[in-house]
Formats: C-alpha cells, structure tokens, sequence
C-alpha cells in the first residue's frame, strides 16, 4: 500500500498552493499517494490541478490585508487571536487527519498547526527571517519557534549567492534540519514565439489585490500592444472577456498559465516569491508591484530592482510610461538545480 503524505499550503494568495504543485507531482513520481489540506482559493485550485486527489478543507485563517500599506502590521495584530483560534483548530484537525486517513507524513507549508508528534513533519517556508518593520526581531524568532516543532525545514532557495529570497532565506544562524530545494516551479521554459507584449498576473488577499486590478485597468488602457490580463480570482468556471486589444481572465491553470507566461514579452506582477521562481525559471522580464505593507515582498522587489533584474515601484506610483525603464534592467534568470526529491522524501521512510 502506498504511504499517504498529506500536504498542507497555507491560503495566502495562490504561491504558496502552486509551489506545492511540484512537491504533489514528486509525490506521486516516487511512489506516494498525496492527500491535500487547505481551504479557500488555495484549495480550489489544487482541485482543479488535481481532480483525481482527495482534498480535506481545513480551517481558514481568515486574515484580509488593510486598505492602507501602512497599518499592514497593525491589521495583522489585531487578527492575530482570529489566528490563534485557526491554528489552534488546525492542529486538531491535523490530529484527527493523521488517525482517520492513515498518514505516514506531513508537508506543510507555512501553515502553522500542521504537524504531529507521530509522524514525520515538514515545514516549507523561505521566510526563516520574517521582516515586520521595526519588530523583525520579534517575528522572526515567533516564526523559527515554530518552525522547531517540525521535523525539517525546507527552503526553496538555492544555497549560496546568487539566490533569490536574499535574507528571508539566509539567517545568520538557526538551528533545525535545513535543506535548501533549490527554486520550486510548476513551470518549464519553452522556445515559444511571442504573442503578447504585456501580461499581467494578479493574485494576493484583497483588497489590495482589487485595488491594483482598477489601477492597471486605467494605466494601461491607451497601451497599443497586446495585453492578456489574469485577475486570479479562483471561479468554477474560466471566463474570457475581450476589450480592445486586451483579453481579461479571472484565472489560468497551470498548462495554459506556463504557455502565455512563455509567449509574453514582459509581466507585470506582485513580487510575492513564488512568482520571482516561476518568472526565474522561465527567464522573464517583469516588473513588480509589491503589496502595499508586505514587508517581504516590498523587500524581494527592492533588492531584485538593486541587483539590476527587475525595476518596480509603488502601486501608487505606476504609470506606463514606468515600463520604459525595462530595458536597463536583465530579467531574471533560471538557476540549474535539480532537485533530488528520493533523499528528501526519504524522512518520510525513516532514513
């Protein structure tokens, strides 16, 4: 019979469910047979990717952005026994999990009550330093005191310089079993002709992630080329709506996602990090927006613009004439590494 892994995205805008996508199909290649936890849009759409996989909604964290970058921090405080409670009513799901489908494993990540004592637990995050501004100290060591009541820690970063998580992936010192899986995409590079001259990836918790979609709707209206829109708004069914020269969709799976990432000259997306992996391995230009008030991706945009790859700005200081400065700037690029995924699930046989 085959060992069931359960793996556990936390519902955070999509990253951190796409990036689990190679982690699922790794499972399957070796052998295991995954079960899938999570809720909201993060769970709708490893439904869509894995129709023949049993998915368990778990409790939703429920935490929303403020409307204002700058109370991010205070919003997230005042969420923070809103977050407890989930965390506490997700370790006991876990709990009854492990039992009733006969788990051998657990792959969480960043979801926080998801692990066991009885079996092997993963954790995968590329924030071992988690920045909050003036309070990083204290986020960080919150985070890390977590992260310690799992088994192994998995980073999907490269090891050594160059990489792409900077400090969020690279602290100083922390000690618990730490492996670095190299950049995780559910993508692959194709020598595809090019169709689009803009495409625009949104997703993220809102309302920021509205605020942006009415912001690049006004700022790129007079553009003259081609531009597909994704509004990453997880529906049951894919709609397609054409303006113009634009072609708007609320969502792409992956197959048609990796196909228009490739055929486009520039995307303009977040700087979440699991869209700095996908847009390195298909050696992309882009140009970022962080999310007002997330320091990291405010960090991970900032530092990408310093090292010459990929200019961004404000969300309130984007305007076409922005994408100018493209063409001073590399793109990213793809890092050769490959995964040795048999001595990583390994744990998971007590090796």
């Amino acid at each position: 019979m085959k060992k069931r892994i359960l793996v556990a995205p936390l519902n955070w805008g999509l990253g951190h469910a796409t990036r689990s996508i190679p982690i699922i199909n790794a499972l399957i290649a070796h052998g295991y047979q995954p079960i899938i936890a999570s809720d909201g849009v993060a769970l709708k759409l490893l439904q869509k990717e894995f129709p023949g996989i049993s998915t368990i909604e778990l409790p939703a964290y429920n935490v929303t952005y403020a409307k204002k970058g700058k109370h991010f921090k205070f919003k997230l405080l005042k969420d923070s026994p809103k977050l407890i409670k989930a965390i506490k009513a997700e370790k006991e799901a876990t709990k009854q999990i492990v039992e009733i489908q006969n788990i051998s494993g657990i792959i969480s990540d960043n979801r926080l009550g998801v692990y066991s004592k009885k079996v092997p637990s993963v954790f995968i995050t590329h924030q071992l330093h988690v920045l909050s501004g003036n309070t990083t100290w204290l986020s960080t060591k919150m985070h890390q005191k977590i992260i310690k009541k799992f088994d192994a820690c998995w980073v999907p970063d490269v090891e050594n310089e160059p990489n792409l998580s900077g400090k969020l992936g690279h602290p100083d010192s922390f000690d618990l079993p730490t492996k670095y899986l190299g950049p995780l995409s559910r993508f692959e590079k194709k020598n595809t002709k090019t169709v689009n001259d803009i495409l625009v990836l949104l997703s993220g918790p809102e309302p920021q992630r509205s605020l942006l979609e009415e912001k690049l709707f006004t700022e790129l209206a007079p553009f003259q080329g081609k531009v597909v829109f994704v509004k990453g708004i997880m529906e049951q069914e894919q709609t397609i709506q054409v303006l113009g020269n634009m072609t708007i969709y609320n969502f792409m799976t992956s197959n048609l996602l990796e196909k228009t990432i490739n055929e486009s000259a520039l995307v303009i997306a977040r700087s979440g990090y699991t869209t700095v992996m996908d847009l390195a391995k298909l050696s992309k230009k882009a140009f970022f927006i962080p999310t007002p008030g997330q320091f990291e991706q405010e960090y991970l945009a900032k530092r990408l613009t310093k090292l010459g790859l990929v200019p961004s700005c404000k969300q309130e200081e984007f305007s076409l004439e922005k994408l100018n400065d493209i063409e001073s700037f590399d793109g990213l690029k793809a890092f050769d590494f490959e995964v040795d995924y048999k001595k990583l699930f390994s744990l998971f046989e007590g090796k």
